[in-house]
């Protein structure tokens, strides 16, 4: 799975990374003001890249899917990942794996390792091994809040979206038995592209990552607690003991 991971790259760097429009002034300057996310966790606001028409966008999306058809936005709380072998069966996700496909980006992820003989488990940090940042596969839906409208009587829109899992490749598996899908440059247009609707072919993209693209160490229980947010929380640490 994937519940945990990291977003500190300003996101019009992102944007240019991805080849996405410059994001507003606002967004760049509340960035700026709030610092990276060492910890970022489930229903916050996370960085997404999606089409819009003619126009790949980055925004800002409720982590945590809210199908369309939702009476209430919490049940996002328990769509942050989608598993990539029943996409296309799940009606909270059949919808959007058609036609409103995205990229999360993130600097890196966390996972919980068990280890032998401890209670405890140890924290691992994965990232890419040449610290270029992850393009996490996902899913993303619009939302009509009824209960809240804007100046004009009109229902607000939630954007929300999900992040795509498969089976771990070998390298990640002596940790958990879920991993991310990252989607390597080549298939980014394939998969953005909302007039694309071969869902069957899309599904080929949504593999185990070569186990050479991640590098992983162990960082502090600290980033066990989401109210830790800071740089170090990506350090390496020594391994946990008692």
């Amino acid at each position: 799975m994937c519940g945990r991971f990291t977003s500190s790259t300003p996101p019009d760097q992102l944007a240019r990374y991805f080849d996405a429009q410059t994001p507003t002034e606002e967004l760049i300057e509340a960035a700026k003001e709030r610092g990276g996310n060492f910890n970022v966790a489930p229903t916050q606001g996370v960085y997404t890249i999606y089409e819009d028409g003619d126009v790949r966008r980055l925004d800002t999306f409720h982590w945590g899917l809210v199908p369309f058809w939702a009476k209430d936005p919490k049940i996002g709380s328990r769509m942050i990942n989608a598993r990539a072998e029943t996409l296309a069966e799940k009606n909270s996700f059949k919808r959007p794996f058609a036609r409103r496909r995205c990229i999360v980006p993130a600097d890196g992820f966390y996972e919980w390792k068990k280890v032998e003989g401890q209670k405890k488990k140890q924290p691992m940090y994965m990232s890419r091994a040449d610290d270029e940042p992850l393009a996490f596969a996902g899913l993303w839906e619009v939302w009509k809040d009824r209960n809240h409208t804007d100046s004009w009587g009109e229902p607000l829109d939630l954007y929300s979206c999900t992040i795509i899992t498969c089976d771990s490749n070998e390298t990640l598996a002596e940790i958990h038995h879920r991993m991310p899908v990252m989607l390597a440059p080549d298939t980014w247009d394939v998969w953005l592209d909302r007039d694309n609707q071969d869902t069957e072919s899309l599904q080929e993209f949504l593999v185990p990552a070569p186990p050479q693209l991640i590098k992983i160490h162990p960082v502090s229980t600290d980033v066990n607690n989401v109210g830790n947010n800071s740089p170090e929380l990506i350090m390496e640490a020594a391994p946990v003991s008692g």
